[in-house]
């Protein structure tokens, strides 16, 4: 009799870390889902009046131009700090949005401006082999980690800059933590006129962008979950 519930204890003991671990897979994917279900959900109306903190992300050439313009008919005083990013190798983008930020400061008779401007370094630059693009991919998501821990934003926006990707998904996994809930709005890019870009396919398929918007209504219609806005620019 002994013997028997010695045996099984030792059958219960061995197999204690492999349920532990099922169970633990098992929360994480109930967490998922409960993320995904939630972010395709209308985002509900805010009952506080506390201004939102918000993580621009920027992209050379025309990613810029188009977010400024979306910038310009935001209420600043709700999105505020706001906290602008770009890839290492952008300092034109920066340069712009420090234009902005200094122009709306003397507009609103403010000294000090309530942004800050930082550098993300790119998963991959243009003409990089794919082997040396897998270090600078892990460089550049440990990167985010680190300013997405420091920054820890209510809302992040962004219209297709591939430094987006890395992120959108930090801030997905916040959300599956449990650490921050950040509303993700996703604009594609007026460019984008057939189908999306590659930023704005991985985040619309995925499910990661809680508001996924597009300007043209061919690709509302080929997208059914995004919404069509019209032309920003």
């Amino acid at each position: 009799m002994e013997k028997n519930s010695s045996c099984c204890f030792s059958n219960l003991s061995s197999n204690l870390p492999i349920t532990c671990f099922v169970t633990f897979i098992a929360i994480i994917l109930v967490r998922i889902l409960y993320v995904i279900w939630r972010t395709c959900k209308p985002l509900r109306k805010r009952t506080s009046q506390q201004p939102l903190s918000t993580l621009v992300v920027l992209g050379s050439g025309g990613h810029t131009a188009e977010m400024i313009d979306l910038l310009l008919v935001l209420q600043k005083n709700k999105f505020t700090p706001r906290f602008y990013i770009a890839a290492a190798t952008d300092n034109m983008s920066l340069q712009k949005a420090r234009v902005l930020e200094n122009s709306l400061a003397d507009s609103s008779g403010v000294k000090e401006i309530s942004a800050e401007f930082m550098q993300i370094y790119r998963s991959r630059e243009v003409g990089q082999s794919y082997v040396t693009s897998v270090w600078t991919t892990l460089v550049a998501l440990a990167h985010a980690l680190w300013l997405m821990i420091k920054i820890r934003p209510q809302v992040v926006l962004c219209n297709g800059p591939g430094t987006c990707i890395p992120l959108c998904v930090i801030a997905f996994i916040f959300k599956v933590v449990g650490i921050r809930w950040s509303s993700i709005f996703y604009v594609e890019s007026i460019a984008r006129v057939k189908r999306l870009s590659l930023s704005g396919l991985l985040l619309y398929k995925l499910r990661i962008a809680d508001q996924f918007f597009v300007q043209w209504p061919q690709l509302q219609r080929k997208y059914p979950r995004a919404h069509y806005v019209g032309c920003l620019m």
